[in-house]
């Protein structure tokens, strides 16, 4: 069934959304000593040279002042072994990190244990689109592991090895 409208409504641009696959980030940043993070599919790769990302955020979202005022956020690229972690980082719960390992990075933002990847990143640009900020990042450390990504797409999460490529 193909679902067409002049004007699209809330219900297929949602539809819209789903079809596109994902991967699940999970940004934080230091609010003073307290580590805080939220659950982010809207990022992407800008540039390699100089190396730059985008992540963008909700201004509703709890994390959102925080991150507005830090210098510095890391994004951490979730693993298949971390559903749990997931399922806190998309909740509204106080305490998102209790019962969570993590370390400070480099330039102090919170480094999730269990990641398939992280990045830290320094905030360049916070340029206010509508309901979200697009925080633009210059790369300034990275780490990739063995562990597998997740992957995104009409609301369910899948294990990104065994992926078949197309030819």
């Amino acid at each position: 069934m193909t679902v067409t409208a002049d004007v699209p409504t809330l219900d297929l641009l949602k539809q819209v959304n789903r079809r596109f696959i994902t991967g699940v980030t999970l940004v934080t940043a230091m609010d003073g000593d307290t580590p805080r993070g939220l659950a982010v599919n809207a990022f992407a790769n800008i540039s390699l040279d100089p190396p730059t990302v985008m992540v963008a955020v909700q201004r509703t979202s709890n994390t959102h002042d925080c991150l507005f005022s830090a210098t510095h956020l890391a994004i951490n690229i979730a693993s298949t072994e971390q559903m749990e972690v997931m399922g806190k980082f998309a909740s509204k719960s106080g305490d998102k990190f209790e019962g969570v390992a993590w370390s400070r990075g480099r330039f102090g933002s919170p480094i999730l244990a269990g990641s398939s990847a992280h990045m830290e990143v320094e905030i360049r640009e916070r340029l206010q689109a509508s309901t979200h900020t697009v925080f633009i990042c210059r790369v300034v450390a990275a780490e990739v592991t063995d562990l597998p990504p997740v992957v995104y797409s009409s609301g369910k999460f899948f294990h990104s090895e065994g992926l078949s490529p197309l030819s």
